[in-house]
């Protein structure tokens, strides 16, 4: 299938209520970019921890104790994206969630994990691999140990999740492995974060000469140490040659506004702009080598 049609979230965290009101928030989302006819669905990165606002304030103000208890949440949260995914026939990247992974008493480690639902009920992950200072020195959340790429029935998919975006290497083993369509979930408080990510997401499209979904959090969250603050904009980029938009951004929703936005994709047009492009950015890497 080379013609797909995806939807990015800009989606506003909030403070919820009892657990079905988050789940009629998520089937709501979904069902809208269903019936716009979306077919891959991209949530943004750390969306999940609106769900701590469901335990009691001394939970959900604490980093360390709001990663404990969103584990009892995390089996829930995953069956309800994969039901989402089969019901309405849809690939939903579900942005992110803190999973804890029990290696052993002295080896137990959070990581920052990318769910994909399949329409056929398929379930699989990227762990995110860079983490920032935030993650790592106040939160402790840790990195991932696997760089991935998913194949779909919408072709090779990959995943960088934020700041993995701003590293070339990560997008460029994942497109020489087959990806042309790489989603990132992204969670940016300043908008000096969110134009670095969108930076790189942009920057991964013309030197792989890809598309690239990038899906912000939205909106505050004061009583989240978290995500108390989110700043973004949805978009979607390109290749920056003919045939494509001349700034490589193919749609983008207004900053900090909440919704979806779309975009059609036309796969097969990655492999004429590779072959019969003004530049060969994803053939020419190779030249590089003489330098280095």
């Amino acid at each position: 299938m080379s013609k797909i049609r995806v939807a990015s979230a800009a989606y506003e965290v909030g403070y919820l209520d009892s657990r079905q009101a988050w789940l009629d928030k998520i089937r709501s989302w979904v069902e809208q970019a269903a019936q716009q006819g979306a077919q891959v669905l991209v949530f943004p990165e750390y969306f999940s921890m609106e769900l701590a606002s469901l335990f009691a304030a001394e939970v959900y103000q604490s980093l360390t104790e709001q990663l404990v208890q969103l584990q009892n949440l995390h089996e829930g949260f995953v069956a309800h994206f994969s039901n989402l995914a089969r019901e309405f026939g849809v690939l939903i990247c579900a942005g992110t969630f803190p999973v804890l992974l029990d290696e052993g008493l002295e080896s137990e480690r959070y990581v920052n994990r990318c769910y994909l639902l399949m329409p056929d009920g398929a379930i699989d992950w990227q762990d995110k691999l860079q983490m920032t200072r935030f993650e790592n020195e106040q939160w402790g959340i840790a990195s991932g140990d696997a760089l991935r790429v998913f194949e779909t029935q919408f072709g090779k998919i990959a995943v960088n999740i934020c700041y993995d975006s701003e590293f070339p290497l990560f997008a460029r083993q994942q497109v020489i492995q087959g990806a042309d369509l790489i989603l990132v979930p992204s969670c940016t408080d300043t908008l000096a974060g969110f134009h670095r990510v969108q930076i790189g997401c942009r920057a991964r499209a013309l030197e792989n000469q890809c598309f690239v979904v990038q899906s912000p959090t939205v909106g505050n969250a004061e009583w989240s140490p978290a995500i108390d603050e989110n700043n973004g904009a949805a978009g979607v980029f390109a290749p920056v040659a003919y045939g494509f938009p001349a700034d490589g951004i193919v749609a983008q929703t207004p900053l900090n506004e909440p919704g979806w936005c779309y975009a059609d994709l036309d796969l097969a047009e990655l492999a004429r702009v590779r072959s019969e492009g003004q530049v060969f950015n994803y053939r020419d890497w190779d030249g590089q080598q003489r330098f280095v």
